[in-house]
């Protein structure tokens, strides 16, 4: 034993992306991230509704096919008039 006091690894925060980064949540729910508050981040879904929060360590960016079916989506709603 050295007598130094070791600390245990401790994980990086995950960095703020910018606003409307499409990521998936843990309930895999795709949504535009909106920003950040008292330590959670809001997320909105991609064809308009109401926005969630959810803890930063339970999301992840939307992989290519995520981004694809949601950027569809939202296409489709809006040739449909719906309110985004």
């Amino acid at each position: 034993m050295s007598g130094q006091f070791e600390p245990a690894e401790q994980q990086e925060p995950p960095l703020v992306p910018p606003p409307g980064t499409l990521m998936v949540d843990g309930q895999d729910r795709v949504g535009e991230f909106r920003g950040e508050w008292c330590g959670l981040w809001s997320l909105r879904p991609v064809t308009g509704g109401i926005e969630w929060t959810v803890a930063p360590g339970d999301v992840r960016p939307a992989s290519p096919e995520e981004r694809l079916h949601a950027e569809t989506a939202r296409a489709n709603a809006r040739s449909r008039g719906e309110l985004l």
